[in-house]
Protein backbone atom coordinates (compact mmCIF):
# COMPACT_ATOMS: atom_id res chain seq x y z
CA UNK A 1 0.00 0.00 0.00
CA UNK A 2 1.40 3.42 -0.45
CA UNK A 3 1.41 6.04 2.31
CA UNK A 4 -0.13 8.98 2.12
CA UNK A 5 1.76 12.19 1.66
CA UNK A 6 1.45 15.32 4.62
CA UNK A 7 1.72 17.59 1.71
CA UNK A 8 -1.85 19.64 1.48
CA UNK A 9 -2.95 22.19 -1.17
CA UNK A 10 -4.84 25.14 0.12
CA UNK A 11 -7.44 27.60 -2.31
CA UNK A 12 -9.26 29.87 -0.57
CA UNK A 13 -11.53 33.14 -2.23
CA UNK A 14 -13.58 35.68 -0.97
CA UNK A 15 -17.33 35.10 -1.74
CA UNK A 16 -19.40 38.60 -0.66
CA UNK A 17 -22.65 35.95 0.64
CA UNK A 18 -23.02 35.06 3.59
CA UNK A 19 -21.74 31.53 4.93
CA UNK A 20 -24.62 29.52 5.47
CA UNK A 21 -25.55 30.50 1.22
CA UNK A 22 -22.10 29.43 0.44
CA UNK A 23 -22.30 26.03 2.47
CA UNK A 24 -25.60 25.36 0.60
CA UNK A 25 -24.03 26.19 -2.83
CA UNK A 26 -20.98 22.84 -2.12
CA UNK A 27 -23.73 20.85 -0.13
CA UNK A 28 -26.93 20.71 -2.42
CA UNK A 29 -26.11 19.83 -6.61
CA UNK A 30 -29.22 21.58 -6.88
CA UNK A 31 -26.43 24.56 -6.84
CA UNK A 32 -23.32 22.85 -7.46
CA UNK A 33 -24.22 21.75 -10.54
CA UNK A 34 -24.57 25.48 -11.63
CA UNK A 35 -20.77 25.78 -11.25
CA UNK A 36 -18.47 22.46 -10.65
CA UNK A 37 -20.64 19.26 -11.77
CA UNK A 38 -22.84 18.29 -14.12
CA UNK A 39 -25.12 15.64 -12.18
CA UNK A 40 -24.52 14.10 -8.21
CA UNK A 41 -26.56 11.23 -7.25
CA UNK A 42 -27.71 13.30 -3.95
CA UNK A 43 -27.04 15.87 -1.71
CA UNK A 44 -24.17 15.86 1.20
CA UNK A 45 -25.00 15.02 4.55
CA UNK A 46 -23.53 13.52 7.49
CA UNK A 47 -22.71 9.82 6.72
CA UNK A 48 -23.61 10.31 2.62
CA UNK A 49 -21.84 8.13 -0.02
CA UNK A 50 -22.89 9.91 -3.22
CA UNK A 51 -21.41 9.97 -7.08
CA UNK A 52 -20.70 13.02 -8.34
CA UNK A 53 -20.67 13.32 -12.59
CA UNK A 54 -18.16 15.78 -14.60
CA UNK A 55 -20.22 15.02 -17.91
CA UNK A 56 -17.64 16.43 -20.46
CA UNK A 57 -14.65 14.77 -19.40
CA UNK A 58 -16.74 11.69 -18.68
CA UNK A 59 -15.13 10.86 -14.98
CA UNK A 60 -16.68 10.42 -12.09
CA UNK A 61 -15.74 10.44 -8.65
CA UNK A 62 -17.01 8.35 -5.79
CA UNK A 63 -17.96 11.25 -2.47
CA UNK A 64 -17.98 9.70 1.24
CA UNK A 65 -18.98 12.35 3.59
CA UNK A 66 -16.51 12.47 6.65
CA UNK A 67 -17.52 15.43 8.47
CA UNK A 68 -21.17 17.71 8.10
CA UNK A 69 -21.11 20.77 9.76
CA UNK A 70 -24.12 23.12 8.72
CA UNK A 71 -22.71 26.63 7.63
CA UNK A 72 -19.57 25.83 8.13
CA UNK A 73 -17.14 22.83 7.49
CA UNK A 74 -17.76 19.50 4.46
CA UNK A 75 -15.03 16.88 4.98
CA UNK A 76 -14.86 14.47 2.25
CA UNK A 77 -12.97 11.84 1.35
CA UNK A 78 -13.25 11.44 -2.63
CA UNK A 79 -12.03 8.48 -5.14
CA UNK A 80 -12.64 7.03 -8.22
CA UNK A 81 -15.53 5.28 -8.84
CA UNK A 82 -14.45 1.95 -7.81
CA UNK A 83 -12.52 3.34 -4.80
CA UNK A 84 -9.46 3.76 -6.25
CA UNK A 85 -7.02 6.41 -5.58
CA UNK A 86 -8.22 8.40 -2.38
CA UNK A 87 -7.73 11.96 -1.20
CA UNK A 88 -9.47 13.91 1.14
CA UNK A 89 -10.83 17.54 0.76
CA UNK A 90 -11.93 19.88 3.67
CA UNK A 91 -14.39 22.94 2.79
CA UNK A 92 -14.55 25.20 5.25
CA UNK A 93 -16.79 28.28 5.65
CA UNK A 94 -15.58 31.13 7.55
CA UNK A 95 -18.17 34.15 7.96
CA UNK A 96 -16.63 38.04 8.00
CA UNK A 97 -17.54 40.40 10.03
CA UNK A 98 -18.82 42.18 6.40
CA UNK A 99 -21.48 39.13 6.30
CA UNK A 100 -18.90 37.82 3.61
CA UNK A 101 -17.31 34.15 3.28
CA UNK A 102 -13.98 32.88 3.33
CA UNK A 103 -14.62 30.01 1.02
CA UNK A 104 -11.46 27.72 1.56
CA UNK A 105 -10.56 24.49 -0.12
CA UNK A 106 -7.71 21.78 1.44
CA UNK A 107 -6.91 18.88 -0.17
CA UNK A 108 -4.92 16.01 1.09
CA UNK A 109 -3.53 12.45 1.00
CA UNK A 110 -2.63 12.18 -2.05
CA UNK A 111 -0.22 8.83 -3.06
CA UNK A 112 2.53 8.26 -4.90
CA UNK A 113 6.23 9.25 -5.40
CA UNK A 114 7.12 12.62 -5.06
CA UNK A 115 6.63 13.70 -8.56
CA UNK A 116 2.90 12.26 -8.70
CA UNK A 117 1.78 13.41 -5.38
CA UNK A 118 3.58 17.39 -6.31
CA UNK A 119 1.64 16.51 -9.77
CA UNK A 120 -1.50 16.04 -7.61
CA UNK A 121 -1.06 18.61 -5.03
CA UNK A 122 -1.19 21.53 -8.18
CA UNK A 123 -3.69 19.87 -10.03
CA UNK A 124 -5.69 20.74 -6.81
CA UNK A 125 -5.06 23.47 -6.14
CA UNK A 126 -5.70 25.12 -10.29
CA UNK A 127 -9.30 22.98 -10.40
CA UNK A 128 -10.09 24.59 -6.82
CA UNK A 129 -8.73 27.88 -8.19
CA UNK A 130 -11.62 27.49 -10.65
CA UNK A 131 -14.33 25.59 -8.91
CA UNK A 132 -14.17 28.67 -6.03
CA UNK A 133 -14.36 31.54 -8.74
CA UNK A 134 -17.06 29.85 -10.92
CA UNK A 135 -19.25 29.78 -7.10
CA UNK A 136 -17.96 33.18 -6.74
CA UNK A 137 -19.33 34.33 -10.05
CA UNK A 138 -22.65 31.89 -9.72
CA UNK A 139 -23.56 33.44 -6.40
CA UNK A 140 -22.63 36.75 -6.70
CA UNK A 141 -23.70 37.33 -10.25
CA UNK A 142 -26.37 34.94 -11.24
CA UNK A 143 -23.21 33.45 -14.23
CA UNK A 144 -22.70 30.21 -14.72
CA UNK A 145 -19.15 30.37 -16.40
CA UNK A 146 -18.78 26.74 -17.75
CA UNK A 147 -15.15 27.04 -16.74
CA UNK A 148 -15.09 23.82 -14.98
CA UNK A 149 -16.40 22.33 -17.86
CA UNK A 150 -14.39 24.18 -20.44
CA UNK A 151 -11.14 22.77 -18.59
CA UNK A 152 -8.74 21.23 -21.21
Amino acid sequence: MTEKSALEATQQLVIRKPAAEVFRAFADPEVTTRFWFARSSGGLASGATVTWHFDPHNVSALVRVVVFEPGERILIEWSAPDGSDPSTVEFTFESRPDGHTCARVVSSGFTGDADTVLAKALDSVGGFSLVLAAAKAWLEHGVELQIVADKC
